[in-house]
């Protein structure tokens, strides 16, 4: 299937439709890293299950997910790209989506391989509750990431995610960006964690911790500043040095994108031809198979991302 697919056009039109007015900051591409994270955050080294093959968000068992709220503005974005490019799949499209938006708002490469495939069905699916928890602490993301076979400086790497982005009340309850700029890939989100003072938030919502001499619209959570108990070092490190954070960033994501991924498994099915065929966003299956989550089906969750 790689093969039938230019993949240099796939980049473009990814790149193309990263701008979207009115959305946000003005841009799909935080959504998008977050689309191709928590496509691939499912994993399980134990059980082999979960991961970014498959796309399984497109069914209301995945998508449905309280921990995806708001990501099904990520894949209509990406639905004209789709519709362009019929022989690219939907878990190659949403990771490569994700590397993209990366390297478009100022970001490292990041290597990526295509021959991902499309789940027909979702007997595949791996069960909800596999995603953080921004509400939880250190012991959590250990349990969260571990499963996925990820160290402590690796959590802490992956973290760094953070500098784009923000929060939305309607979806995790939680509420602002993290850094000043949510659409520039930098280490800003490691020097607020290693300058600031950060105390809990007076407001209604559930906790989170705000700064006072930045007000109250950027945030931090407690997954956020668990990492300071994890490795301060090399948070520090991270917030002193972008080359190194930049490096090992490209090699993590790299790692965590290609989680799940067996090229060989003959059990995968390839992606349908067309965008409209069961399996597209936001549609019934039309062939029997389960039903595909609908846009307003979403619930709020309390995730750790985005």
């Amino acid at each position: 299937m790689s093969k039938e697919v230019d993949y240099d056009a796939v980049r473009k039109d990814i790149a193309a439709c990263m701008e979207q007015p009115g959305y946000d900051d003005g841009s799909a591409g935080p959504v998008f890293v977050r689309l191709a994270w928590h496509s691939a955050g499912t994993y399980c080294k134990d059980t082999k299950t979960g991961g970014s093959n498959g796309a399984g968000m497109r069914y209301e068992k995945e998508g449905g997910d309280p921990a995806n709220a708001g990501l099904q503005h990520a894949r209509v974005f990406l639905e004209p790209v789709k519709a362009k490019h019929e022989n690219l799949s939907y878990a190659d499209l949403w990771t490569l989506a994700g590397v993209v938006a990366i390297e478009e708002m100022g970001g490292p490469k990041i290597e990526w391989k295509a021959g991902r495939t499309d789940f027909t069905d979702d007997s595949k699916v791996p069960p909800r509750g596999r995603l953080p928890d921004g509400a939880q602490a250190e012991d959590h993301l250990r349990a969260v990431f571990g499963r996925m076979g990820f160290t402590d400086d690796e959590i802490i790497t992956l973290s760094g995610a953070h500098n784009l982005g923000r929060c939305h009340a309607d979806r995790s309850g939680f509420e602002g960006p993290w850094v000043m700029r949510p659409t520039v890939f930098s280490n800003q989100y490691y020097k607020m964690l290693k300058n600031m003072e950060w105390k809990p938030k007076e407001w209604s919502g559930p906790k989170q911790y705000a700064n006072d001499d930045l007000g109250q619209e950027l945030m931090m959570l407690e997954t956020d500043l668990a990492l300071l108990k994890m490795n301060k070092d090399l948070v520090h490190k991270y917030a002193d040095d972008k080359d190194a954070f930049f490096d090992d960033f490209a090699k993590v994501f790299a790692k965590l994108i290609e989680l799940g991924v067996d090229r060989k498994d003959a059990g995968y099915e390839a992606a349908p031809k067309k965008s409209n065929d069961a399996g597209a966003p936001g549609q019934e299956g039309n062939d029997g198979q389960a039903s595909i989550v609908k846009h307003d089906d979403v619930k709020k969750t309390r995730s750790s991302k985005l």
